[in-house]
């Protein structure tokens, strides 16, 4: 093998290993999150897991398409089940799950409703699949999977349940009040005057 394509596979495995790991860690935080563990920090947590992994998979997004050696996907175990997860997902987000989106910004003008919870167990699920690949020692399909599932699917919806909980963050923190806001501006005028 020469040497230029002995350091591409180096790379891909290198990228494969940390998708693989990302993808841990997002999973970990999803399901602590749809278990009730933090009801106080779950739109925090998993504001900062979806940033995270929009991050991973831009790397995905940046890199040349990756051919897996076979020209099947192999069998490397059972479909994982969202459904435990969504159903979670979905109760710790009641009464905030339904959003409107604009599926896609080039060539729609129409919204449609989406949910956080949907979103973000078909993320999950995307990503479990690569685990699945990668943890059979298929490293190339794992990583040929996570670039076309986040290129086709699971990148959009990440990216839509992000722009959601940014939204939903922004309402708890900003949405004050009138009298209250004025309170505090007039409080912050009159000390930077003290200074």
């Amino acid at each position: 093998m020469p040497e230029n394509e002995t350091a591409e596979v180096a790379d891909l495995h290198a990228l494969a290993g940390a998708m693989a790991a990302e993808s841990e860690r997002f999973l970990e935080t999803v399901t602590q999150v749809a278990a009730g563990g933090h009801p106080d920090l779950a739109i925090s947590l998993l504001l900062l897991a979806l940033s995270d992994l929009s991050a991973a998979g831009a790397r995905l997004g940046a890199v040349t398409d990756v051919v897996p050696p076979q020209r099947f996907e192999p069998d490397d175990g059972e479909e994982p089940d969202a459904d435990p997860l969504r159903l979670g997902l979905a109760n710790v987000f009641e009464g905030l799950d339904e959003y409107r989106e604009v599926p896609d910004p080039l060539v729609d003008n129409v919204s449609v409703s989406g949910m956080l919870s949907a979103d973000v167990a078909e993320v999950a699920l995307a990503l479990r699949r690569g685990l699945i690949h990668h943890r059979a020692g298929n490293v190339i399909e794992a990583l040929w999977w996570w670039q076309f599932s986040y290129l086709s699917n699971w990148g959009d919806r990440a990216a839509a349940a992000l722009r959601a909980l940014l939204s939903v963050l922004s309402h708890v923190r900003l949405d004050v009040p009138a009298d209250v806001a004025a309170d505090a501006q007039f409080d912050a005028l009159h000390a930077d005057g003290e200074a």
